[in-house]
């Protein structure tokens, strides 16, 4: 995961109006919200974590490991930032950091949703104008809406494929018709779809990768370009939104530019250097002690640790139930029972992380713990034994050992259920009774964080007689791989907001398990899972959305799609003394908007 996308956890929300009319269109004004009311009223000034007073001007440089060949992040092909949708192009609507149910209209100064969640519209601000001064217009969303329907990511196409009917029937109004109402986020999906100009995009050629950028209509255009190398993006002086509440306070700088590096100690080098301002530190042993630098000592670099109210996700080793060894759900336990994460927490990682047991840690939505309650029961009830007993009850944990490295009863154990599920010792090796195989597989790492871990992972394997090949290879061809399914096991982070939605469709629905492009890494297919997807986005209260959040956590950790490995319970933050982070922290994310740039000390006189 990138640098920013570590400071974005994403663009999740669910919209709820009422309506003394059920089905009829109800005015809401400014925002839409799924639990109460949105916090900010109609006319607010400005968003609470933002200054609007934060200095001007300046530049800021973001560093990023790996490369890039194209710049839209929209399509299934190519690696590409996020510098243009975030920067360069805006959304109807701008989800706040302080809210995990609620977005504000941007490009849309009007919002209409009626009580079912069939029909949504929304008026465009007259003001909106892309960067070349053309009118941002109801027939820009649509041919957006089309166009990442049929070209975008899956998980565009998955969701906007709910919609049964658009019309503009006027210049600056768009209405959806949103089929039966059950996808409860559908109408923030489409509030934050990136709107591209219909005058200036080409639809055929969309899907191909492309380091042309789209012309937007936000607060900064690309002004240069190294491909593979280097982005950097102006600040437009003609704004249509620069008086904006929701932009009050933010984009500050006068530029920004991504520099982008091969690999992990090139980034951290060039941090060291001064040659980028801000980095998110996701290594425990460098936080530890690779900060002994002068830079750190008088000043020059400040470091924070930050804490935010959103769930921590899962970081995992994911195994592929495509490749034949792990289609056995013993085999896949058995294997995650050895990971010591004891031993590997106190001698790689300083004893920071804590371990993972749940896909939304942290947090009320997780299961970890938790005994099923009856809106859970009655969730679960259609697909008994789709849960484990111990995960139903709450008392299952991940695998413990006793840190020793060399956990004998643990192993014990783990060969115990691959016995059961056809392995057997053959000459130091183990193998199926059936055929023979060995049982052999191929951990894919693109970064040297990863690959020490793998290699641990594999040694701890290896006394059990099973092969783990650890291959390192590039950005490129790691995502490519990646899109195409082509790996046994990788890890990977799944970052969850405090408003997880569609999305988890993406990762876990059964429709994206072939679908290529999509996150659904483990290939998992479960129509219980599918049928608590649903659940999760028909959620109408919020007791019933923490269930079905719950419910999907055990159907998860009872399907042993993922090696589960840890978290960090707070966010640790470098940046250059004269970077300004914002005097009041969102709750829920850390945005790189809200930074500004203290203006130059002049030099002394001679």
């Amino acid at each position: 995961m990138t640098v920013l996308s570590a400071l974005i956890l994403g663009m999740a929300a669910v919209a709820h109006a009422e309506s003394a009319t059920p089905g009829a269109p109800v005015a809401v004004d400014h925002a839409i919200a799924m639990h109460g009311e949105p916090a900010l009223p109609r006319g607010f000034a400005h968003l609470p974590y933002a200054d609007p007073k934060a200095p001007k001007g300046g530049r800021i440089v973001f560093g990023q490991q790996g490369t890039f060949d194209s710049l839209n992040p929209l399509v299934v092909l190519g690696v590409a930032p996020d510098a243009v949708p975030r920067y360069v192009q805006q959304s109807l609507l701008f989800r706040s950091a302080d809210e995990p149910f609620t977005a504000y209209g941007l490009l849309a100064s009007r919002v209409e949703l009626n009580e079912a969640r069939t029909r949504l519209a929304f008026e465009i601000d007259e003001r909106a104008r892309f960067s070349d001064g053309t009118p941002v217009t109801a027939q820009d969303v649509v041919f957006t809406f089309e166009m990442l329907k049929s070209k975008g990511k899956p998980f565009h196409r998955s969701s906007l494929g709910r919609v049964t009917r658009v019309e503009t029937p006027s210049p600056r109004r768009v209405e959806f018709e949103l089929g039966d109402g059950s996808n409860r986020e559908l109408p923030l999906v489409i509030g934050a779809m990136p709107i591209f100009a219909k005058h200036a995009t080409n639809a055929e050629t969309f899907g191909e990768t492309s380091f042309k950028p789209a012309l937007g209509s936000g607060p900064y255009v690309v002004s240069d370009l190294v491909p593979g190398a280097t982005i950097t993006l102006k600040r437009r002086s003609d704004f249509w939104a620069e008086d904006h509440p929701l932009t009050r306070g933010l984009f500050n700088a006068d530029e920004i530019r991504y520099d982008f590096y091969r690999d992990a100690n090139a980034l951290f080098e060039a941090f060291k250097a001064g040659l980028y301002d801000v980095r998110i530190e996701p290594d425990p042993t460098r936080w530890m002690t690779g900060y002994d630098l002068p830079a750190v000592r008088d000043g020059r670099i400040l470091r924070q640790t930050l804490h935010f109210e959103a769930p921590k996700g899962m970081t995992g080793l994911v195994f592929n139930t495509r490749r034949p060894p792990f289609a056995d759900i013993r085999v896949r336990e058995a294997l995650a029972m050895m990971f010591d994460f004891e031993w590997v927490n106190r001698n790689l990682f300083h004893g920071v992380y804590r371990r993972a047991g749940s896909f939304f840690s942290d947090s009320e939505l997780s299961a970890l713990g938790q005994p099923v309650g009856p809106r859970e029961q009655a969730l679960l009830a259609a697909f008994p034994g789709a849960v484990r007993p111990d995960i139903l009850t709450g008392s299952w944990l991940p695998s413990a050992t006793d840190g020793s490295g060399r956990d004998r009863e643990q192993a014990r154990r783990a060969l115990d259920l691959l016995n059961k599920a056809g392995y057997g010792m053959v000459d130091g090796v183990l193998r199926s009774t059936k055929g023979g195989d060995a049982l052999a597989f191929e951990i894919t790492v693109t970064n040297r964080p990863q690959e020490r871990l793998a290699l641990n992972y594999a040694q701890s394997l290896g006394r059990l007689g099973i092969r783990v090949d650890v291959r390192l290879i590039d950005d490129v061809q790691y995502w490519r791989r990646l899109s195409a399914f082509d790996f046994d096991m990788i890890q990977w982070t799944w970052p969850v907001s405090a408003s997880p939605g569609n999305e988890q469709i993406g990762r876990w629905g059964s429709a994206n398990a072939g679908r290529k492009g999509s996150l659904n890494y483990a290939g998992v297919a479960s129509p219980a899972i599918d049928a608590t997807l649903q659940a999760l986005l028909a959620a109408r209260e919020r007791e019933d959305f923490v269930a079905a959040a719950r419910s999907l956590d055990r159907l998860l950790l009872s399907g042993f799609y993922v090696v589960p490995l840890y978290y960090l319970p707070d966010m640790w933050v470098a940046h250059g003394r004269d970077i300004v982070l914002p005097a009041r922290k969102p709750a829920f994310f850390l945005s790189t908007e809200v930074l500004a740039r203290l203006p130059a000390t002049p030099a002394p006189a001679n």
